[in-house]
């Protein structure tokens, strides 16, 4: 594998069994974003035959990988859930493997999902058995709560997820888990933040956590990533639990957005 993908983190970010759902949860300043990058790297990089190439021609590229090319071959898609839905006054073209989402309720959100995971089945060759497994990765739903104001609840996006998740192999979904948003339960934005954020840790196989410091900040150390086995994996006994070690981990983003991981005294 890549040495793009810390060696520690190496055996959490291979494709997740079929059915399993993996938590990302961040609070401010301690981003999730380095994580799903190599999530999608993890997933994405056997299916890459190009070599490393430096983004020349607007090339968009993902750690190495030629994200435009794969789009093009129907093995990766992304759904743009902002631009079209919160800056409307600008004229947004979608372009092959590039969705934008245009209706904020769930059912419009979900409809948009839907259509994209179904267009990626409908290009897998069904002669090649065991190929075609697709990897739903939702990053940051939970803005919808905030952003929806009383159209959109926990249980409804719940919902939503759920009968998304019937369509995919596996799925990776990232929410923030800020003391502020899940302690209070005061208005309807901390409660619906406190129930999803619960709901989905219940449903979870695996989650992975980021914080900051105890102690503060510190020169060499960006944070805490703590990797748990979820309330699904136990009920379910999947095949994730096996050779899945919970450990709590310090990780170090770089400049230049390279990421290193490392176990506490290294």
């Amino acid at each position: 594998m890549s040495s793009r993908i810390p060696p520690l983190l190496e055996p959490y970010l291979t494709l997740p069994p079929e059915a399993s759902l993996i938590l990302l949860t961040s609070v401010l300043g301690a981003s999730s974003n380095w994580l799903v990058l190599r999530f999608l790297h993890s997933t994405l990089l056997p299916l890459d035959s190009s070599p490393d190439i430096s983004g020349e021609d607007d090339t968009k590229v993902l750690l190495g990988l030629d994200l435009d090319k794969l789009a093009a071959r129907k093995k990766f898609q992304f759904v743009d859930g902002l631009s079209g839905l919160f800056l409307p006054r600008l004229k947004v073209h979608e372009r092959g493997g590039h969705k934008v989402l245009s209706n904020a309720t769930l059912d419009g959100v979900s409809a948009d999902l839907l259509n994209g995971i179904q267009e990626l089945k409908a290009s897998q060759n069904p002669g090649h058995e065991g190929r075609g497994k697709i990897l739903l990765l939702a990053d940051q739903l939970d803005l919808l709560l905030a952003a929806g104001g009383n159209q959109i609840g926990a249980v409804g996006m719940g919902e939503m997820l759920m009968g998304l998740r019937e369509h995919v192999h596996s799925s990776v979904i990232t929410l923030s888990a800020d003391y502020p948003l899940v302690s209070v339960d005061q208005t309807p934005l901390e409660i619906n933040h406190a129930t999803l954020l619960l709901s989905m840790a219940h449903e979870a196989d695996l989650i992975m956590s980021l914080r900051l410091l105890d102690t503060g900040m510190a020169r060499d150390v960006s944070g805490v990533i703590r990797i748990t086995k979820g309330d699904g994996s136990i009920n379910e006994q999947k095949d994730i639990q096996k050779g899945m070690e919970e450990k709590e981990l310090l990780y170090f983003v770089g400049g230049d957005g390279g990421v290193r991981v490392f176990e506490r005294g290294q």
